[in-house]
C-alpha cells in the first residue's frame, strides 16, 4: 500500500498549507498581527475554518491550533476581549460537523450504547461507562482551568510549542512495536482504571496544539490497546469532550458569535467540518493500522518550525 504513505502527506500537510495559502486571499500583513478589526466573518472564510477543524480534529496534529494559526492568517480580528470570545467560540462550536460526522460512521457503536443505557445490551451499556468516565477528568479540570487556559494559551507560541513537542511524544511512541491488526468491527471496552487513565491522557491537550486526539490514542496504546482499537476508542470519546465543549461556549458566548458573525458564517463552517471529517476519519483508521503515527510526529515538528520562524521573522 505504498500510495497510502504520499497521500499521508498530503492529508497531514493539507490543514497548514490552506491556512498559509489563505493568508494570500487576506489583509493580514506577514507578521499575523491585524493593525485594524476586521468585521464579522466571509462564508469563504468559514469554510475555510471547518475544512481545517474537520481535517484536523481526529488527526493527531490538533484542530485547535491550526485554527488559531488559521484565523490569525486570514485576518479575522482577535483584538479585543469581545473579538477573541467570539473567535474562540466558534472555532469550537462548528465541532458540531465534525461530531456528527462520527455518530454517523460509528453509529453501530452509539446504537449499542443506548440499548445498553435501556438495558438490553450489557457490552454496550460498559462502553457508555467506560466512557463516561474517561470523560470525568476533562470535565473536572474543565471546570477548573478553562478560563486560565484560554487567557494565557490561546496563542501562537503556545500552539507552536505545543506542535513540536507532541511531534516529538510521538516519534517516541511511534519507536515501540507497532500493534497487530485487529478485527476492524470490534472494539474492546477498556476496564475503569484503563478509562480513566485515557481520560487523563486526554486532559494534556487542553493546552492547545497538543491534540485531543493525540493523546487519547497514546493514552489507549498505553494502557494496552491496540492501534485500531485506540483510534476507535478516542473518536467516541470526542463526541463526549467535543459535545460538552461545544455545548458550554454555545450557551456563553454563542449570542456575541452570532452577533459578530452571523447564522450563516456558523452554519458553513459546520457543515465543511462534516464533509472534511468523514472523509479524514474513515482514511485514519486504515492508514494508523498500515503505517503507524511517525509521518505525523514529523508534520508537526514541521508545522511548529515553519510557523515559529514565520512569527519570528516575518
Amino acid at each position: 500500500m505504498r500510495s497510502a504513505r504520499p497521500l499521508a502527506a498530503i492529508l497531514a500537510g493539507f490543514a497548514l498549507a490552506g491556512t498559509l495559502a489563505a493568508q494570500t486571499m487576506s489583509p493580514a500583513p506577514p507578521d499575523l498581527k491585524v493593525e485594524t478589526p476586521l468585521p464579522g466573518m466571509s462564508l469563504w472564510q468559514a469554510v475555510i475554518l471547518g475544512v481545517v477543524e474537520g481535517i484536523t480534529e481526529y488527526l493527531p496534529i490538533s484542530s485547535t491550533g491550526h485554527l488559531i494559526v488559521t484565523q490569525r492568517l486570514m485576518g479575522i480580528a482577535v483584538d479585543t476581549p469581545e473579538q477573541k470570545d467570539a473567535a474562540d467560540a466558534f472555532a469550537i462550536c462548528i465541532q458540531a460537523g465534525a461530531i456528527l460526522a462520527v455518530l454517523g460512521l460509528y453509529f453501530p457503536s452509539v446504537r449499542r450504547m443506548t440499548m445498553g443505557l435501556l438495558g438490553r445490551d450489557p457490552d454496550g451499556l460498559r462502553l457508555a461507562i467506560a466512557l463516561v468516565t474517561a470523560f470525568l477528568p476533562a470535565l473536572v479540570l474543565g471546570v477548573l482551568l478553562n478560563k486560565p487556559i484560554k487567557a494565557a494559551l490561546f496563542g501562537m507560541w503556545p500552539v507552536i510549542f505545543a506542535w513540536i513537542v507532541g511531534g516529538i511524544i510521538i516519534l517516541v511512541v511511534a519507536r515501540k512495536p507497532k500493534p497487530s491488526l485487529e478485527d476492524p468491527k470490534s472494539l474492546p471496552i477498556p476496564d475503569l482504571r484503563q478509562a480513566l487513565l485515557i481520560g487523563c491522557f486526554q486532559c494534556v491537550a487542553m493546552w492547545p496544539g497538543t491534540s485531543r486526539s493525540l493523546m487519547a490514542i497514546v493514552g489507549g496504546i498505553v494502557v494496552g490497546m491496540g492501534m485500531r482499537r485506540a483510534v476507535e476508542f478516542s473518536f467516541l470519546l470526542g463526541v463526549i469532550t467535543l459535545g460538552a465543549a461545544t455545548a458550554k461556549d454555545g450557551l456563553e458566548f454563542g449570542p456575541l458569535m452570532l452577533e459578530t458573525y452571523g447564522m450563516p458564517a456558523l452554519v458553513a463552517g459546520a457543515v465543511a467540518a462534516f464533509a472534511s471529517a468523514v472523509f479524514a476519519v474513515k482514511w485514519l483508521v486504515g492508514y494508523l493500522n498500515q503505517h503507524g503515527l511517525q509521518v505525523f510526529g514529523w508534520y508537526r515538528i514541521a508545522a511548529g518550525l515553519l510557523v515559529g520562524a514565520w512569527v519570528m521573522w516575518g
